[in-house]
């Protein structure tokens, strides 16, 4: 919901930046989790989105010798953890 809080968190340790973002909205239903960094995938009505965005996140960060952790549950909202080398390997 648009009056929700949207949590950023920023710290860095063992060589790595770990960002997170927490929401605390409606959360990812179980069935689809898996299926979130899937190029096209949306929950959305159509016309609404084309389902790129976390496809697209999620390579960078692969490409950037980075991990990203969805962390969600219906009713109870969603953590993304994103984890990135301080320097480049």
């Amino acid at each position: 919901p648009a009056e929700q809080a949207i949590e950023v968190r920023a710290r860095a340790g063992n060589e790595r930046a770990l960002i997170e973002i927490v929401d605390h909205g409606a959360g990812v239903a179980a069935e689809l989790r898996d299926r979130i960094f899937e190029p096209f995938f949306t929950t959305k009505e159509a016309g609404k989105g084309t389902g790129l965005g976390l496809s697209l996140v999620y390579n960078i960060v692969s490409d950037h010798e980075g991990t990203l952790e969805v962390d969600s549950r219906s009713g109870e909202g969603t953590t993304i953890r994103l984890s990135l080398p301080l320097e480049a390997g």
